[in-house]
């Protein structure tokens, strides 16, 4: 039988009182810290939910971090537009004053305060957040438009909008003044007013022509170059009796000159003279009333006219042709991408109805033709991705920018928009693509009088190259609000971007530019028509119409976006707070139930140390 050695025993004590004392330091570790451990090994079986509910809370943090900075976004857009909203309605209520004062300038106050409104504008358009361009779609670190006064007045090498309004009122007026028109007196007895050049864009066009006149003969408008003629064929008209002209003008408003027969002296205004002595002599006092009122008209409306389609001219540019397929009819639908199929059985992965074998696409002149299989040169399988389409079309117009697919949207792009004609032998597979009628064109960016003399000119032209482009931030396919978005929950998204050049901000920059900008001579004869007719064309471009996007369509976009995040937050804040007692439960240390541990680990060291003290005492006379 063995003994066992007398500090045996000890040595056991001695291992429970280490055993002990690594107790209390854990828990005195666990006071102190409020935490089960240090380590992930310590924590217990709960600890893989506490894990995955730290991951949760991380998110929840970046969620709070990405709300808070696109908050800060969108506060300062909503600024912005409130401030373009406000530059509106100053501007507007100046323009629809009846004061028309003309200063040294040629301009009233309205205008003078327009033009200082415009650099405001300007200013607006090119807020920042830190440095993000807020208004240049997702082109973020480029500014939105170029400088107020590059815009109006031009480079070195670019032409800007005074330029630009020049050149388009030279070209309406005409060398005459008379708006492009030619008026003769073929007979003694008639009288004849035509177009200069058929198919030209500027001047007055001929729309209608009615009269009353006793005995007259009315013949028109029609013809190439449009043209009408009245012969009285020798035969007084009565006192009373009318020739009205109603003529169309370069912005697509109509006018109209109503001249009544009068043998009243002296002649009233809008009248012509009846020479009862010498019936002949009556066609020459119409020749002479119509030139009269044709000049006045050429000369107020058509000058207001001209201004505001040059605005047209100079802002409402694009330099593409998009389209927007309908979702296929498969279940569920989903938008075409670049590999979506021209035709195929599966309609999930094709266009429906799609191209077949022999049918044909003409880009600017250039045919290509659908075949079954094997195509090459200038022919397309039917089988074929939309993306290879598109560069077969690039490849024929040669832009230096590719057609692309994004969002469902097809961007064919163009650097010469004024040749890009796009006709198709099947309409219902174009159409499935977006492009709802043919051909399918491109808004030439911008436009400018085609030749010189203006006066002369018969065309407009692509005016790019020597034309200041005003805005100078994205411009690509899918809507502005796309153009920035942020993910604020684990399913949830927002959008929240915007361009300079959306509907709502291209139409308020172009109204406010050329009523800021137009000026007259200030003892004209003309100039207080050719504001009064600018000052309401202005005053309409600045007031909402049913079915145009608004400033405040912008404002209520991002305001959703807004109300999104708010819900988000309300959502994460509660889960936040379910997470973090996830955690603490898992990971906490109570702190009574800790003390209570102590206290009784306290304790039983204390009686530990009571016996190996006892032990440490034994000699072998105590032990026998």
């Amino acid at each position: 039988m063995s003994i066992s050695s007398i500090n045996y025993s000890s040595s056991i004590l001695g291992a429970q009182i280490r055993n002990i004392n690594q107790q209390l330091t854990d828990l005195s570790t666990q006071l102190s810290t409020g935490k089960l451990s240090q380590n992930y090994s310590g924590m217990g079986a709960n600890e893989g939910f506490a894990i995955a509910s730290r991951s949760q809370l991380s998110n929840i943090a970046a969620y709070t971090d990405t709300i808070t900075n696109v908050n800060v976004n969108i506060n300062l857009a909503n600024t912005a537009l409130q401030s373009l909203t406000t530059i509106r309605n100053t501007v507007q209520t100046g323009s629809a004053s009846t004061a028309q004062d003309l200063n040294v300038n040629g301009q009233t106050v309205a205008q003078n305060t327009a033009a200082a409104q415009f650099g405001s504008m300007v200013g607006v358009l090119n807020t920042q957040s830190g440095n993000r361009y807020l208004f240049s779609g997702t082109a973020v670190n480029t500014q939105s438009v170029a400088d107020a006064g590059d815009i109006i007045n031009g480079t070195t090498t670019q032409a800007g909008f005074k330029t630009v309004m020049a050149e388009r009122q030279a070209a309406d007026l005409g060398a005459n003044g008379m708006g492009r028109l030619v008026q003769t007196q073929p007979t003694p007895s008639s009288v004849k007013v035509s177009e200069d050049v058929a198919g030209s864009p500027f001047g007055l066009k001929i729309k209608a022509v009615s009269s009353t006149l006793t005995g007259a003969t009315v013949t028109g408008p029609s013809g190439s170059p449009v043209s009408f003629s009245v012969d009285l064929n020798g035969v007084n008209p009565s006192n009373g009796d009318k020739l009205s002209v109603q003529f169309t003008l370069p912005d697509g408003t109509t006018e109209q000159i109503d001249l009544t027969a009068s043998s009243a002296t002296p002649t009233p205004l809008g009248s012509f003279a009846i020479d009862t002595t010498t019936p002949g002599n009556t066609a020459t006092n119409l020749n002479t009333a119509l030139n009269t009122a044709i000049t006045k008209l050429a000369n107020t409306s058509l000058v207001a006219a001209s201004a505001v389609t040059a605005g047209d001219n100079f802002f409402n540019t694009a330099s593409s042709a998009i389209g927007t397929p309908v979702n296929n009819q498969a279940a569920p639908p989903a938008p075409v991408t670049g590999a979506t199929a021209l035709s195929g059985a599966t309609p999930s992965n094709s266009i429906s109805p799609g191209f077949v074998a022999g049918d044909t696409i003409s880009v600017n002149g250039t045919t290509l033709t659908f075949v079954n299989s094997g195509a090459t040169g200038n022919q397309l399988n039917v089988g074929d991705s939309i993306q290879t389409l598109m560069s077969k079309i690039d490849a024929i117009t040669g832009t230096s920018k590719p057609s692309t697919v994004h969002g469902g949207s097809i961007t064919i792009n163009t650097d010469d928009a004024a040749s890009l004609n796009i006709t198709t032998s099947n309409t219902g597979a174009m159409n499935a693509l977006g492009f709802g009628s043919t051909p399918v064109t491109a808004t030439q960016p911008p436009l400018r009088v085609g030749s010189s003399p203006a006066s002369s000119a018969t065309t407009l032209v692509n005016g790019s190259a020597t034309t200041v482009k005003w805005y100078t931030g994205n411009d690509g396919p899918g809507s502005a609000r796309s153009t920035a978005m942020a993910r604020v929950d684990d399913s949830v998204t927002v959008q929240y971007g915007a361009q300079a050049n959306e509907d709502a901000i291209r139409r308020q920059v172009q109204a406010i530019a050329v009523f800021g900008t137009f000026s007259t001579s200030p003892t004209g004869q003309y100039s207080g028509g050719q504001v009064s007719a600018l000052s309401l064309r202005v005053t309409q471009a600045l007031t909402q119409q049913p079915g145009q996007q608004r400033l405040e369509d912008i404002q209520t976009d991002i305001a959703m976006a807004q109300n999104t995040m708010k819900d988000a937050t309300t959502r994460q804040t509660q889960a936040k707070a379910q997470l973090q007692s996830i955690v603490d439960q898992a990971e906490s240390a109570s702190p009574d139930q800790v003390a209570s541990e102590i206290l009784s680990l306290q304790n039983a060291l204390q009686a530990s140390y009571q016996v190996t003290s006892n032990l440490a005492q034994l000699s072998l006379v105590k032990f026998l």
